[in-house]
């Protein structure tokens, strides 16, 4: 196994890891491994930090069969909670209530397999005026879109499209039969067609290898992403992985210090979960995390953005826009 310190160095230098490099980090000393991603954090973003939060914009009943997801129909769970696109006003109130509070990038999230063109003109007009009002920067998850529908949401403001990958191309079925990993690779690459940001990342916990997340990882590098959202599966009751474990902080921060050795200049990007570990991110955000959403998720409590402003303080950070 090459050194740890070895490693630090070719990336200082420039190189990118390869996998067979990467691998062996898995059985690294956990505090070496976490320092120096924290280090190469600290040379390629320096104090930045991208917070965002997201609001759930069309909410319930979504075709597709994600094992890990309360708003799945095709799973019975405590989230019985549904509803069509919101509307402008609802939209604009809460970026607004967002922009209040220090937040710089706000995020429109949607159930279901991809919107229609009709929930898209309607909801481009809503990221008009979001910009109009507010100014805050608007990023979109709205399912499996295609290069034109994207065009539209870019000119309409949005700066940023989301659509995770969740685990490898091979674990991947495992997951989800509704639609393809070729599926969400072809709608990033459309959205970085049509000129917008692109961020995708994944869930930790589903039964998947370490390996498997590596290679996810591996995949969003090849992509181009440099926005790395890692959640950590929140067990639902009534989803299929109700019963799976839950990651241990020290397995979290490993995976964000090696995903750090894997894009060095990433955002990586705490999300869903970071509320089931106890120090709220405190010790990923010195391993190489630098990024988080905050506020509540989707269908669960999440920490609230006075709390993580005051934890960003502490630890040294700025929040800042950041672009790729």
């Amino acid at each position: 196994m090459e050194s740890i310190q070895n490693l630090k160095q070719k990336i200082f230098a420039g190189e990118l890891l390869s996998k067979e490099e990467i691998m062996p980090l898995v059985q690294a000393p956990l505090e070496e491994l976490a320092q120096a991603a924290n280090e190469i954090r600290g040379h390629f973003c320096g104090s930045r930090f991208d917070m965002c939060t997201i609001i759930n914009g069309k909410c319930g009943k979504c075709s597709e069969d994600c094992k890990y997801c309360a708003q799945s129909a095709h799973f019975s769970t405590n989230c019985q909670e549904s509803y069509p696109l919101l509307s402008t006003e609802k939209l604009l109130e809460q970026a607004k209530y967002n922009k209040d509070r220090g937040v710089l990038r706000y995020s429109i999230v949607t159930s279901g397999k991809r919107l229609s063109d009709k929930e898209v003109d309607s909801v481009c007009e809503s990221i008009r005026r979001i910009r109009e009002k507010t100014g805050i920067e608007v990023c979109v998850s709205f399912g499996l879109l295609n290069k034109e529908q994207f065009d539209k949401i870019k000119a309409a403001g949005a700066s940023r499209v989301h659509c995770n990958l969740e685990t490898s191309e091979s674990y991947f079925p495992k997951v989800c039969t509704t639609h393809t990993y070729k599926e969400k690779i072809a709608t990033l690459k459309a959205a970085k067609e049509a000129g917008l940001e692109i961020c995708s990342g994944g869930i930790l916990g589903l039964g998947e290898s370490v390996e498997d997340r590596i290679d996810m990882v591996f995949t969003a590098r090849e992509l181009g992403v440099k926005s790395i959202p890692v959640n950590l599966l929140n067990p639902i009751p009534g989803t299929p992985y109700e019963h799976n474990k839950i990651l241990s902080n020290e397995e979290l921060c490993r995976m964000a210090a090696i995903f750090r050795f894997i894009i060095p200049d990433a955002f990586i990007r705490l999300a869903g979960g970071r509320g089931l570990i106890g120090d709220k991110g405190r010790k990923c955000f010195l391993s190489g995390a630098n990024a988080a959403i905050s506020g509540d998720m989707l269908t669960t409590a999440g920490i609230t953005v006075e709390t993580d402003m005051e934890l960003l303080k502490e630890l040294g950070y700025e929040v800042r826009i950041t672009d790729e």
